[in-house]
C-alpha cells in the first residue's frame, strides 16, 4: 500500500489552499475597513494579526507546490497568484503602519477608498471559490474586481486633488502616502483578477 502510494501521490488541493488565502485576505481588509470606520486600535492589531496568519497559510502552499509535480493549472499561474493575494495584505498592514507612525486618524476619503476595497477582496474570494466549480462566476467576480479598481483609482486621482488644497503641507504628504498605499492595494487587487482571468482562459 505504502509502495503504491510512492508511486501514486495523492493531489494536493490547491484550490483550497487559494481559498483560504484569500479568506484570510478578505477578513483582513474587513478588518481594515472596521478601522477605518472607527478608529479603534484594537482592529488596526488585529489586520497586523491575519497579515501573519496568512504569510503562514503562503509558506505551506508554496511548500506544498516545490513538493509536487502535480498542479490543477499553470504553476506560474498558481504560484503568482497566492503571491499577489499576500501583497494584497501586505498593503493593508503597511497602510495601518503608516499611520500609526504618522499619527493620522482615519477620515472620510479613508473610510470611502477602503469600502470599495473591502468589495474587492470579497470578490476575489469568491472568484476563487468559484475557480473550479463555475467557471462563468469565477469571471464574473473578477471582472468587478477590475470595475472596482478603476472606481478606486478615480476616488484616489480625486480625493489628491483636494487633498493638495489642504495649506498643512506635513499632512499632505502624510496622507499621500496613506492614499498611495491603498492605491497600491488596489492595483494588486486588479492584477489577481488578471492572473484568475488567464488561468480560466486556460482551463477552458
Amino acid at each position: 500500500m505504502n509502495f503504491l502510494a510512492g508511486l501514486f501521490p495523492k493531489e494536493k488541493d490547491f484550490y483550497k489552499m487559494l481559498y483560504d488565502q484569500s479568506l484570510k485576505t478578505k477578513e483582513g481588509l474587513e478588518y481594515l475597513e472596521k478601522f477605518m470606520n472607527t478608529g479603534d486600535k484594537q482592529y488596526a492589531t488585529r489586520v497586523k494579526e491575519i497579515e501573519k496568519e496568512a504569510d503562514e497559510l503562503r509558506k505551506i502552499l508554496i511548500g506544498e507546490l516545490d513538493d509536487t509535480f502535480i498542479t490543477p493549472f499553470d504553476r506560474d499561474d498558481l504560484f503568482m497568484l497566492s503571491r499577489v493575494i499576500d501583497d494584497i495584505l501586505d498593503y493593508s498592514k503597511t497602510t495601518i503602519d503608516e499611520m500609526e507612525i504618522y499619527e493620522l486618524e482615519p477620515c472620510e476619503e479613508l473610510k470611502q477608498i477602503t469600502a470599495l476595497l473591502v468589495e474587492s477582496a470579497r470578490s476575489i474570494h469568491c472568484s476563487i471559490e468559484n475557480l473550479k466549480k463555475n467557471k462563468k462566476a469565477a469571471n464574473e467576480y473578477a471582472l468587478k474586481v477590475k470595475k472596482i479598481e478603476n472606481e478606486v483609482e478615480n476616488l484616489y486621482r480625486h480625493n489628491l486633488a483636494r487633498l493638495v488644497k489642504n495649506k498643512d503641507i506635513g499632512y499632505v504628504l502624510k496622507m499621500r502616502e496613506i492614499y498611495r498605499h491603498l492605491s497600491n492595494l488596489a492595483d494588486k487587487s486588479d492584477t489577481a483578477a488578471d492572473i484568475i482571468g488567464h488561468i480560466l482562459v486556460k482551463l477552458s
